[in-house]
């Protein structure tokens, strides 16, 4: 069901979006912009021209209109119904952004894709960075969900994020701030980072080469990583391995429409040509439903899933009873 509200929506602004100087796009197709390539449309996107920009936008932005941020889409689902107010992402112009400040540390902006701080610290001999280039998505996602691959985490290298807030207020925070666990922050869920520094140490650039290679054979011999896929599914339980469970449960390659958990890895969900935003998200929750009834223990879901269901086609997130 298409959405008609992001001109209205634009309209509703009033003149000083003509100070803003990003591109702004109502009915924005999200099955562009996730890696899915599935779901609605956002009611109005916004990409910021840089910080400044970004800042005039929140200011005018009336507080009742919702506010969704995303990255490259990367580790996202976007439900069939769209998202109501406003989509922020961010652009690799504005906020793409990769220096060397010091000899062991990088200042990388939000969106900026993971594999590229890897490449800059290979290129200065700073080590510590390698595990960055297993993994699909932009800077400002991993700081969100203190993302990681290989034995290394985001946490281990952050020194400092910056950020503004729903009304345009600056931000910096620690690495403490940020309190981080596994695959989480505690940040607020209202800021938007905008960059970030993070140091590594001096290191022979030959073996982090040759430990940015083993990271890059890994991922091409056990992941589907040509597939329309966003990363592993669900988070790994504490002592367990998340693709071990659903393969135990019987759930490797099983399929509900055009969603399939990956044969080559079955923590990889992937869009197998025509899915829908149900398809997959009905998909995970029935894996966590088998899971459980198998081996007891409850899946977390490590992709992010936002938007609304189209009428009819609602999912409840599995408590242990029927899905939908």
């Amino acid at each position: 069901m298409k959405q008609v509200n992001g001109e209205k929506l634009l309209a509703s602004l009033g003149d000083g979006i003509k100070n803003v100087r990003g591109r702004l796009t109502p009915d924005a197709p999200m099955d562009r912009v996730t890696w899915f390539r599935a779901g609605g449309l956002a009611e109005l996107m916004f990409h910021p021209h840089d910080t400044e920009d970004l800042v005039t936008f929140l200011q005018l932005l009336p507080e009742d209109v919702p506010l969704t941020v995303v990255g490259v889409g990367s580790n996202l689902l976007v439900r069939d119904g769209g998202i109501r107010g406003v989509v922020i992402r961010l652009s690799a112009k504005g906020f793409g952004d990769l220096e060397l400040v010091g000899d062991n540390r990088i200042k990388a902006g939000a969106i900026c894709p993971d594999k590229n701080i890897a490449a800059m610290a290979l290129d200065n001999g700073v080590a510590g960075f390698e595990f960055f280039y297993g993994i699909p998505g932009s800077i400002g996602g991993a700081l969100r969900m203190n993302a990681g691959a290989n034995g290394g985490e985001t946490k281990d290298l952050l020194v400092e994020v910056h950020a503004v807030d729903r009304k345009g207020k600056a931000h910096v925070l620690s690495n403490a701030d940020m309190g981080y666990t596994y695959r989480h922050s505690d940040a607020p869920e209202g800021l938007i980072f905008t960059h970030a520094v993070f140091e590594g140490h001096v290191g022979d650039k030959a073996q982090i080469r040759q430990k940015m290679d083993a990271v890059r054979q890994h991922r091409e011999t056990v992941q589907p990583i040509r597939e329309k896929t966003g990363g592993s599914t669900f988070k790994n339980p504490e002592g367990h391995s998340a693709w071990k469970l659903i393969d135990e449960a019987g759930c490797r390659g099983l399929m509900i429409g055009g969603a399939q958990m990956s044969p080559m890895h079955c923590n990889f969900m992937i869009n197998t040509g025509q899915a829908t935003g149900y398809e997959l998200e009905y998909l995970g929750e029935t894996v966590r439903s088998r899971v459980l009834e198998h081996s007891g223990i409850m899946l977390k879901w490590e992709i992010r899933r936002i938007g609304n269901f189209m009428p009819g086609y609602e999912i409840k997130e599995f408590l242990g009873k029927a899905t939908a």
